[in-house]
């Protein structure tokens, strides 16, 4: 997917995730903390490839990492998202005051950069050191950005015009409560490890 591409998926995630209120945070969260942090980390996966967008603007860090773990490999894994959210909730470095749901936005962010590149034939290491790959191909680049711009388009009105009432049993209530249940988990995981 083009960084375009990943910017308008991470906008309509965002909307998204606001709109069908996927944690407690996001739904009392501030519009404009959530979306500009989406954005803002929506291209970071791509750190591993020198000639992202991304990358051509930081080549000190994209060279070493493309090195290390290639494309599409460390950067897009749920071990890549863990540690970033464990360096958010040990607040490290100390003086950061980032509030909850601005942090929840960098991670949707985040996401939905490896949700969006799910989506073409190449796929993501989601279990990364193994090398499986997870892929719904749906977008084939070779064929131009016109289809992934519709999908995020197609999203997008979605989220905004999508009903505000949504079925208890539904999909969005399903993944709300697995969401709210992987936070409180990783945050008995992370209080162990401070106080120990």
């Amino acid at each position: 997917m083009t960084a375009e591409g990943h910017l308008l998926f991470s906008i309509a995630c965002a909307v998204f995730a606001k709109n069908a209120e996927l944690t407690p945070v996001l739904a009392q969260g501030d519009w404009w903390h959530i979306v500009p942090s989406a954005v803002l980390t929506c291209l970071l996966p791509d750190i591993d490839h020198p000639k992202s967008f991304l990358g051509q603007r930081l080549k000190w860090i994209a060279k070493p990492i493309a090195r290390a773990f290639g494309h599409r490999g460390f950067t897009h894994s749920l071990l890549a998202v863990f540690i970033l959210l464990t360096f958010f909730y040990l607040k490290i470095p100390e003086s950061w005051i980032v509030p909850a749901d601005a942090i929840q936005g960098m991670v949707l962010g985040y996401l939905s950069h490896i949700l969006a590149d799910m989506l073409t034939p190449a796929g993501v290491p989601l279990l990364w050191p193994c090398r499986w790959r997870f892929r719904f191909p749906i977008l084939a680049p070779q064929k131009g950005n016109q289809l992934e711009r519709v999908l995020c388009m197609a999203l997008f009105a979605y989220s905004v015009w999508m009903p505000q009432t949504l079925p208890e049993n539904g999909a969005v209530r399903w993944s709300s409560h697995m969401i709210n249940s992987l936070q409180f988990q990783f945050n008995r995981f992370i209080h162990h490890q401070i106080e120990q």
